[in-house]
């Protein structure tokens, strides 16, 4: 039996992500918490953007910390050019067969 293609999925939390990377390039966790208005939350954030990297949608990187907040490495995510396309075409569907649930 043949093996059926992988259809890329975007669940709603992944597409704000996604969303959010593609407006502002490059966010960490936290700051994605912050600007999603509390759609996206602390515990849960991670997980997602982990299973995101994982599917391509994103990529991610360490960034060193502030030399005057000192602490720890930051890691800095932003969307793949995958990524964007999973997000472009799942949008265009959306509009499609729900025009009055798209933003």
């Amino acid at each position: 039996m043949a093996k059926r293609p992988q259809v890329p999925t975007l669940p709603p939390k992944e597409a704000l992500i996604l969303e959010l990377l593609v407006q502002e390039k490059e966010m960490y966790g936290l700051q994605l918490v912050a600007v999603s208005r509390r759609r996206l939350k602390r515990g849960t954030v991670y997980v997602t953007l982990g299973r995101m990297e994982e599917k391509g949608y994103i990529l991610s990187r360490l960034e060193p910390a502030p030399p005057d907040a000192g602490g720890l490495p930051r890691r800095v995510y932003e969307a793949t050019a995958f990524g964007r396309r999973v997000l472009k075409a799942w949008t265009h569907i959306a509009q499609q067969l729900v025009p009055e649930l798209v933003r």
